[in-house]
């Protein structure tokens, strides 16, 4: 398959007619048919990216109705930025029992136990004490480390990504609450539409049979709300479609923003946590083995990896929207 353009839905696109069979609505956003489904190439083959596989809506976990696919993407971005902040926290705790350790080693080495040994023995246990300021000096500097160099800028990144996943969810909702609008708009008008030619049908059988003292004018009159209502319908696809046209580029745009954010995120997780394991290798280098199964699966992190899992896991669909057709 072909890389097209992410802001085009593919084939067939908004603006190009079928046949009525061809297409189905569910919820106000109109699919392909499955049985006459043309062929669709995925906007970002072999990524699993996020713009091709939310379209559809599904079913809410908790029982309360549907699902819009934005929204799990939504959900994903704001547990994403949860766990960030716990990771924060967990470092915060680190750095704790580091202070705290540092501070009882330097208690420790001003304890006078064993002070009057005296000869090279003496030397020997002086030498023992002060080692443990050192090594206090050594973890103190390890914590403060810690702060400036991982776990400020956890808690930092995307200060204000909550208020802007808000705003970005409040949009996308109001094309979709304008696409749902435009539908109901349609079905109003497919419904007059049908009054209108069946009141026609009506009167000019009336008519045929004498059973009427309809005029042609009645007719006339009948025919010309009949071709109004026809007019009224077609102008009503022709905003849903571009309502839904507008709704699909908006969700391409938004969606591939938050997949870079996602994988801005793991990112910036990776290489901070990577500085972590190097402090913590500069501070004690005796300790190498218990951080080199940390340094080996960080150097695993595989952000499309991931993604491919959690699409493969969470998708609601595959199919993009195409035009209604009356």
């Amino acid at each position: 398959m072909s890389t097209q353009s992410p802001m085009n839905p593919g084939s067939p696109s908004p603006g190009k007619k079928q046949n009525k069979e061809s297409t189905i609505t569910i919820n106000c956003v109109t699919f392909p048919h499955p049985d006459t489904m043309p062929e669709q190439q995925l906007l970002k083959p072999t990524e699993w990216s996020y713009c091709d596989y939310f379209w559809a809506d599904k079913k809410d976990p908790q029982g309360n109705g549907t699902m819009a696919g934005f929204e799990i993407l939504l959900q994903k971005q704001l547990k994403g930025k949860q766990m960030q902040k716990e990771m924060s926290e967990f470092i915060r705790e680190r750095i704790k029992i580091e202070e705290e350790y540092a501070k009882n080693l330097a208690k420790l080495s001003q304890n006078s136990l064993a002070a009057q040994e005296e000869g090279s023995l003496g030397e020997a246990w002086a030498q023992v004490k002060k080692s443990l300021a050192d090594e206090a000096e050594v973890h103190l500097k390890f914590s403060s480390k810690l702060h400036s160099e991982v776990e400020k800028p956890l808690m930092n990144f995307r200060e204000n990504f909550k208020k802007d996943m808000k705003k970005c969810d409040h949009h996308i909702a109001d094309l979709r609450k304008q696409l749902a609008s435009r539908y109901a708009s349609v079905e109003k008008a497919r419904k007059a539409l049908t009054e209108r030619q069946r009141d026609l049908e009506m009167k000019t059988q009336q008519l045929e049979i004498k059973l009427s003292n309809k005029t042609e004018e009645d007719i006339k009159k009948a025919r010309r709300k009949s071709t109004q209502a026809g007019d009224d319908l077609m102008r009503c696809v022709d905003l849903y479609n571009q309502a839904q046209s507008k709704w699909f580029e908006e969700m391409v745009t938004t969606t591939l923003e938050l997949e870079r954010l996602e994988v801005e995120r793991v990112e910036m997780i990776r290489q901070h946590l990577c500085q972590y394991t190097q402090l913590r290798h500069e501070t004690d280098m005796f300790n190498q083995s218990t951080v080199e199964p940390v340094d080996q699966l960080l150097r695993k992190v595989d952000p499309a990896k991931d993604r491919e899992l959690w699409v493969k896991e969470h998708k609601t669909g595959d199919i993009r929207p195409v035009d209604m057709e009356i």
